[in-house]
């Protein structure tokens, strides 16, 4: 049986079927899965297309404004994410494929086979940078492979664009430019390196002006977001970097590093070759900034989904033939288990998760329909809005309508400060649905007239408050300037157009000098 299983995997009908099943799985995952709140937010995001957003550079924004012209299907508008494993097998397969074609067929199966490849159909920010991070490697050892030096030059600039693409998706694409960076300065000896270097660098540099031109004109909304607001709680705490290696032994598969630590001999002699040790540089690096990062801050797997499919790669590359094909084989039983693990969760009732303290928010995304169609006796005549980005951004996908944040909200997801204008609302009605009770005066200094409602949804609460008379001076004063002084304070050493104040910060406080505020101690 062994004999007759591994002769199927040689031959490639057991790898070709298994890929082809877990490309039917994914597409039917991404069509009955919900759209989760983070995506539906950055579906606002498709859907107010912009030169930038708060959180973060626009690409992922950009591809989904292109999607919506088609389709708001759920499948169709997450079909990057779908097709994305194929892409980064594609250059699995390329990047392994001068060492021979058995080993290029099992890096692309590794990569297709990792835990993120069997089941994250989410179309998010990280999305357009592991695609590009991935694409921009493949270039960079193309260019070390190429044969004479204007061949090299091209794919060098290649590479570089590529790394603008993933840095235009999220910030940390910076890390695989540190890579490369260490591997020029550290491991290359070649007369053309400095020369190639300096051609990647102008190709991507456009990408980061631009997000620097944009932020300019724009408070430095991402800038602020990345670098300020969300590092306030940073510190070191015991258990993040033991988490960050749980998250990279999921993600790139515990037998794949284990082998790669048993096989350590083979792995050095193997990275002479002057590709494979690029592919470990630009990997390892990331990884390790990553690691050092955990002291200070948890990281989460999605930090590191642009590099795991890189060790997969390695592995391929420099382990024997022998334990790789054991590798896939271990694989291929972690990505079934996925598989029917996924399957019966979805077939299960939804109040399983009733004990849950997610249950509230699970129910409103599986069931959002039924909520909205308890709130339409006031569809005609009042704003709606919650107190979370995350239910704002999923009532509002499948309402097709706005959902404001009413509140002060988190740090997270403010690309609703510059949607709704509570100036043109004074006067006005607002329904603000909650999934907890609020305490008795919260909404009372913002409303002449207020009553509560509740809506019992599959064993849920839902609290409306139902305002009347909203007082928009009072709101700026009690909530949007808190707003203002924690998430628009920009350090006075920040440049900014004269021809482009802060848009919030002017819309709401025309008195302040630009909207460019001095940082204060938090």
């Amino acid at each position: 049986m062994n004999a007759r299983w591994a002769n199927a995997w040689r031959g490639g009908t057991l790898g070709v079927a298994l890929v082809l099943a877990l490309l039917v799985f994914r597409f039917w995952f991404s069509a009955v899965l919900p759209m989760t709140g983070d995506e539906a937010y950055f579906v606002l995001w498709g859907e107010h297309p912009a030169g930038g957003y708060y959180d973060h550079p626009p690409m992922v924004g950009w591809w989904l404004t292109a999607l919506l012209q088609a389709s708001r299907a759920e499948w169709f508008l997450r079909l990057p994410a779908v097709l994305l494993p194929g892409a980064l097998a594609l250059v699995a397969w390329q990047l392994a494929r001068p060492l021979g074609s058995e080993r290029a067929r099992l890096a692309a199966m590794l990569v297709l086979l990792q835990p993120a490849s069997v089941w994250n159909v989410l179309i998010t920010t990280d999305t357009p940078v592991i695609l590009f991070s991935v694409l921009a490697v493949g270039a960079y050892v193309a260019a070390l492979r190429a044969r004479n030096l204007p061949r090299a030059l091209l794919w060098q600039g290649v590479a570089g664009l590529l790394l603008g693409g993933a840095f235009l998706g999220k910030y940390f694409a910076a890390l695989l430019g540190v890579g490369i960076l260490a591997h020029v300065l550290l491991a290359r000896r070649d007369r053309g390196r400095w020369a190639g270097f300096a051609v990647l660098v102008l190709a991507a540099l456009p990408a980061p002006i631009y997000n620097l031109w944009w932020n300019n004109g724009h408070c430095w909304v991402n800038v602020l977001f990345n670098f300020v607001n969300r590092t306030a709680d940073a510190g070191f705490q015991a258990e993040n970097p033991p988490l960050y290696f749980v998250c990279l032994a999921y993600l790139a598969t515990p037998w794949l590093l284990i082998a790669l630590w048993r096989q350590r001999a083979a792995l050095r002699a193997a990275a002479q070759r002057a590709d494979v040790g690029a592919v470990l540089w630009l990997a390892g690096v990331p990884l390790l900034l990553l690691f050092l990062l955990s002291f200070e801050k948890s990281v989460g797997l999605h930090w590191l989904a642009s590099f795991t499919p890189l060790l997969a790669v390695i592995g391929a590359m420099a382990l024997p033939l022998a334990n790789v094909a054991r590798l896939l084989r271990w694989s291929a039983l972690f990505a079934v288990a996925h598989v029917l693990l996924i399957g019966v969760i979805c077939t299960l009732p939804l109040e399983t998760w009733r004990n849950s303290s997610a249950y509230d928010g699970i129910v409103l995304t599986v069931r959002a329909d039924e909520l909205l169609a308890r709130l339409q006796p006031w569809a005609d005549d009042y704003l709606f809005a919650t107190d979370g980005y995350s239910p704002a951004a999923t009532l509002a996908y499948h309402a097709r309508r706005p959902f404001a944040v009413f509140g002060e909200g988190s740090y997270h997801a403010r690309q609703d400060d510059f949607l709704t204008d509570w100036r043109v609302h004074d006067g006005g009605r607002v329904l603000i649905l909650r999934k907890s009770e609020p305490a008795a005066d919260e909404y009372a200094p913002y409303f002449e007239r207020i009553a509560l409602q509740h809506i019992d949804l599959h064993g849920v609460r839902y609290t409306l408050v139902l305002g009347e008379g909203f007082r928009y001076a009072a709101y700026r004063d009690g909530v949007l300037t808190r707003v203002r002084d924690r998430f628009y304070r920009a350090p006075a050493w920040l440049p900014r157009r004269a021809d482009s104040p802060c848009e919030f910060c002017m819309r709401y406080f025309p008195d302040d000098t630009g909207g460019m505020l001095p940082l204060k101690p938090r």
